[in-house]
C-alpha cells in the first residue's frame, strides 16, 4: 500500500543519433573556404589586369612602405605619388597629373577624328551615288559624273563627253546641263564642314584663238572660276572654297589619249583636314572657320585637350 510520502520516480532516456557529433559546423567551414577561394581568384584577376606601372608602384610601396606612407607617395617635384611622375593617376609614368584634369592622348584623338572624317566622306559619296541613280536630271548625265575618295579627300568630277561639252569651245561659258549638275551637288557637298578646291582641266589640243597671252592654262582657270561661281550661287559660302586652280592638260584623266574629251573636266575636292592643315602650313596662310559649316561632330565624349579645373 502506497503511503503519502512515496512519490513516483521519472526516468528520462535521451536517444542519440549516429551523426550528432557533426551538426552543421561543416557548412560554416565550407562557406569560409569558398569565400577565401573567391578572394584568391579575384586577386589573381586583378594582378593579371593591372598595368606594369601600377605593379611597379605597388612593388615600390612594399619595398619601402614607411617612407611612402609618410610622404603620400614618391616625390614628383612639389607633389608625391606611388608612381613616379604620375600624380593621382597611377596609369601615367611621366608627367604630373593634377586633380580635376582630363587627360586625352592627342594621337588617339587625331586618329579618331580621321576615322570619323573618313566615315562621313564615305557616307557623302554613297549619298551622291544614290542621288545620281534616283534623280531624273543627274541620271541622264551619270556617265559624266565620277566620284571617288583620294588621299586628298572626296573628289567629284564632271567630265566632258563627245558632242556634249560642259563649256562652249574655247570659252568659260557653262552649258545649262553643267549648271544643273552643280546646283544638285552643292547642297550635299555643303553638309560636310570640309573646305574644298575647284580645279579646271583641258585636253591637250592647243587653244586656237590666236591670242598669244591666252592659253589652256588661262582657259582652265576661268572654267574653274565659273564652276566656283555656280557653287556659290547654289549655297556654298565663298570662304568654304579654299583654292581655285587651272591645270590645263597637265593632269589628264586618260593619259593614253591626251586629246580625249574626258580630259576636259571640273574637279571639286572636299579636302581632308590634315591636307588642309598641310596646305596652310606650306603657304603660311591663316584661315578663319568656314562660315557655312556647322562645328564638326567628332563623336568623342572627351575634349581633345587637357582642361585644368584648378
Amino acid at each position: 500500500m502506497q503511503t503519502e510520502h512515496q512519490r513516483p520516480i521519472i526516468i528520462k532516456k535521451v536517444k542519440k543519433g549516429g551523426h550528432g557529433a557533426h551538426g552543421g559546423a561543416w557548412k560554416i567551414a565550407f562557406a569560409d573556404f569558398m569565400t577565401a577561394m573567391m578572394a584568391f581568384f579575384l586577386l589573381m584577376w586583378l594582378l593579371g589586369s593591372t598595368s606594369k606601372e601600377d605593379l611597379s608602384g605597388i612593388a615600390e610601396y612594399f619595398q619601402n612602405p614607411t617612407v611612402i606612407s609618410m610622404s603620400g607617395g614618391t616625390s614628383t617635384g612639389d607633389r608625391t605619388s606611388i608612381i613616379k611622375g604620375g600624380g593621382d593617376d597611377l596609369t601615367k609614368q611621366d608627367g604630373n597629373v593634377k586633380k580635376g584634369e582630363i587627360i586625352v592622348d592627342p594621337e588617339d584623338v587625331k586618329k579618331r577624328l580621321r576615322e570619323r572624317e573618313a566615315k562621313r566622306m564615305q557616307e557623302t559619296k554613297d549619298k551622291l551615288e544614290k542621288m545620281i541613280e534616283q534623280d531624273s536630271v543627274l541620271k541622264e548625265f551619270k556617265n559624266q559624273l565620277k566620284i571617288d575618295i583620294t588621299p586628298e579627300g572626296l573628289r567629284i568630277q564632271i567630265v566632258d563627253q563627245d558632242k556634249r561639252p560642259m563649256f562652249d569651245a574655247g570659252s568659260s561659258h557653262m552649258a545649262t546641263y553643267a549648271e544643273a549638275i552643280l546646283r544638285k551637288v552643292a547642297p550635299v557637298v555643303n553638309e560636310l564642314p570640309n573646305r574644298l578646291t575647284v580645279l579646271g582641266h583641258t585636253d591637250s589640243r592647243p587653244f586656237g584663238s590666236g591670242r598669244g597671252d591666252y592659253s589652256n592654262w588661262e582657259l582652265s582657270a576661268d572654267r574653274a572660276n565659273a564652276a566656283r561661281r555656280m557653287l556659290n550661287a547654289s549655297g556654298i559660302a565663298e570662304d568654304k572654297v579654299m583654292r581655285v586652280s587651272g591645270l590645263a592638260d597637265s593632269v589628264p584623266f586618260n593619259p593614253q589619249d591626251p586629246a580625249d574629251p574626258i580630259n576636259r573636266r571640273i574637279s571639286i575636292i572636299l579636302l581632308k583636314k590634315d591636307v588642309e592643315d598641310q596646305y596652310v602650313a606650306n603657304t603660311g596662310a591663316v584661315l578663319p572657320p568656314s562660315a557655312d559649316a556647322p562645328p564638326p561632330d567628332t563623336g568623342l565624349s572627351v575634349p581633345a585637350t587637357v582642361i585644368p579645373t584648378q
